[in-house]
């Protein structure tokens, strides 16, 4: 049987090397920071990741228990991972996102945030209010800032030189 290394050509294997230990990395630290920060304030990590199942499923997705916990691992590491995967096609014609990780992760990272609260969330099934209490930003930025764009354009960077 023939490795993945003899079948794929190495800009592909970097492609998918980067895009899936970006999303891999991301999604881990999102979550976790989404633990850590709402925990704080007494919310469960299964009431959390039913609530990233409620953007498909609305508020069945509480009455869904191990299932729709399950479901919203899986969706938020496709998002992470989608975001990801946008990072790395768009660095291929921007030079600039890999030379420049740090600070276009950080913008990346910015950007990533109000794409979701400000897109997909409204568009989704999401059954909350979405806050945009100075205090909620400020974290949801820190968080995206540090936990999603910086790791995703530094693994982009290391994984594609």
């Amino acid at each position: 049987m023939l490795a993945v290394s003899q079948t794929l050509p190495l800009e592909k294997q970097k492609a998918y090397r980067a895009i899936f230990w970006g999303g891999l990395i991301a999604g881990a630290l999102d979550i976790s920071a989404a633990f850590v920060t709402n925990g704080l304030r007494g919310i469960s990590p299964i009431r959390i990741l039913q609530s990233i199942a409620s953007g498909l499923l609305g508020m069945d997705s509480y009455k869904g228990g191990f299932v729709t916990t399950v479901l919203g691992v899986f969706l938020h590491f496709v998002i992470a991972t989608g975001a990801a995967a946008v990072y790395y096609m768009v660095s291929r014609k921007l030079k600039f996102l890999v030379e420049r990780a740090i600070f276009c992760g950080a913008v990346y990272g910015v950007a990533v945030y109000f794409f979701m609260n400000v897109i997909v969330l409204p568009l989704s099934a999401f059954p909350h209010k979405i806050s945009y209490s100075l205090v909620t930003v400020v974290t949801g930025l820190i968080v995206h800032v540090l936990c999603v764009g910086l790791p995703i354009s530094l693994t982009v960077r290391r994984l594609t030189k």
